[in-house]
């Protein structure tokens, strides 16, 4: 992508006002998306987003510039501007750049291109089809398809000269179902860090069919109670309630500005005994992995939580300079435009033992959370609420009637304190996450958990 001989002599100039670090991330990426409502294509784009990125430490003070010139004139320019603006009176020295040997551990075999539009097209109606089948309610659909091929170049002043590409294929399905007096909508988001052969194992037509039947289902539901109840959240995206309330709150990026609930809590008891949490960057093709993260250190499996006890944090170069801490493999960026930053990549509890069934029949009165949606958190506090987009009241051991407008509400170490139940039906799910370096691919997971008490905003009438 690019020269040696050209890096080295920008991260020398990064250096040359003084610093103690320089680092520069360059990227090649090129991307398509096609974008479809009721079964029309909307719109179709392709693009390549190509550029460099240049980083300098002095002490715990960073500056970062970006420029898409990366002629060798366009890239010293801008790492002197970057240097003036640091204003260090340091000197280091740039070493010699190596070439460290990455592991493609993320196999693809079809390309992005490879693979005819009409041919995608079709499989996006597939899915209309079967949705606006599926029911007269049904009033809208809506269809993405996305790919990526992501070519990196990572070097710095300690001589670290890293490169990797990274393929990413996802499908978005989201179906409308209507009445006179309101709406209801349902999401399915699947997508691999793999290439079109991801495809191959999808059926669009099911995937279309459920996600009209959550969508109609809720519409015809009454509206949640509120309270204070047992909360059983099923497998997959239910794992955003880790990711949101609990392990932002475990990333470098808030712990070392003193703000997170999970501060100077390393050793100590912070979850039940049940409770093992994990952010595995090495899962192979998963939508959240990468062969190394944007520092060009490789990813790791990481885990935070083991039976309960906090094990560690996520943490990158610049937070752990900060924190004393060696970096985790956790830094990660959306393009070459923002500075990298402690991130999840598959971020999930793990499996107990006991059975789903199991678990709803232990469950006297509570709310099923069968698929959650979007929310808020404050890290600094834990404090979260999200939205349940398909829910179903529990009664006498049995999954009852579905309830709609359902919000879970409580605070993020609260929760884990109170989880009681853990089955052993794993799944994950995909999503983007943002944060202070933009938006990136991760997956949540877990299998279905029980929360003894939590606070459920609903409408009691």
């Amino acid at each position: 992508m690019l020269d040696k001989t050209v890096v080295h002599a920008v991260l020398e100039a990064a250096l040359g006002a003084g610093g103690e670090f320089a680092e520069l991330f360059a990227e090649n990426n090129a991307k398509n998306s096609i974008t479809m409502i009721n079964g029309v294509v909307e719109k179709a784009q392709a693009g390549i987003d190509y550029g460099a990125g240049i980083r300098i430490f002095n002490g715990h003070n960073a500056i970062y510039a970006y420029t898409n010139d990366t002629s060798r004139e366009g890239l010293i320019k801008t790492a002197l501007v970057a240097a003036g603006a640091l204003g260090s009176t340091a000197k280091t020295q740039v070493k010699t750049l190596k070439g460290i040997a990455v592991e493609q551990i993320h196999k693809y075999k079809i390309l992005p291109g490879q693979l005819r539009k009409n041919s995608i097209t079709a499989m996006m109606k597939e899915a209309h089809r079967a949705a606006s089948e599926y029911s007269p309610l049904v009033t809208q659909t809506w269809a993405s398809y996305m790919d990526s091929i992501q070519d990196v170049l990572i070097a710095n002043s300690d001589g670290l000269w890293a490169e990797d590409r990274r393929v990413r294929t996802r499908f978005g399905f989201n179906a409308v179902a209507s009445n006179d007096s309101e709406k209801q909508e349902a999401f399915f988001g699947p997508g691999r860090l793999a290439g079109l052969e991801f495809y191959d194992g999808l059926d669009f037509s099911r995937l279309g069919r459920e996600t009209a039947c959550i969508a109609v289902t809720m519409l015809g539901a009454a509206f949640c109670p509120s309270g204070k109840m047992p909360v059983v959240i099923d497998n997959g995206f239910g794992g955003v309630i880790l990711h949101e309330a609990c392990v932002h709150g475990l990333e470098a990026t808030s712990v070392a500005k003193n703000a997170s609930v999970f501060c100077g809590k390393l050793g100590r008891k912070i979850a039940g005994d049940i409770v093992t949490a994990v952010d595995d960057g090495t899962m192979p093709n998963e939508w959240g992995s990468v062969n190394i993260d944007d520092e060009g250190s490789k990813t790791r499996r990481n885990v935070l939580i083991e039976n309960g006890i906090l094990k560690g944090y996520l943490v990158d170069r610049l937070n752990g300079i900060k924190m004393g801490m060696a970096p985790t493999g956790s830094s990660r960026r959306e393009s070459y435009r923002f500075a990298p930053t402690s991130r999840m990549t598959n971020t999930f509890f793990a499996p107990g033992k006991d059975a789903q069934e199991d678990i709803i029949a232990a469950t006297e009165y509570g709310l099923y959370a069968k698929k959650m949606g979007g929310g808020s958190v404050n890290p600094a506090t834990a404090e979260f609420n999200f939205a349940v987009t398909e829910g179903y009241l529990i009664r006498n051991g049995k999954i009852a009637e579905p309830v709609r407008g359902a919000t879970l509400i409580g605070k993020g170490d609260e929760v884990l304190m109170n989880i009681d139940r853990v089955s052993d039906n794993f799944a994950m799910e995909q999503g983007m996450c943002g944060s202070e370096s933009g938006s990136v691919p991760t997956n949540v997971g877990q299998p279905m958990i029980r929360v003894k008490e939590l606070v459920v905003g609903g409408r009691n009438e």
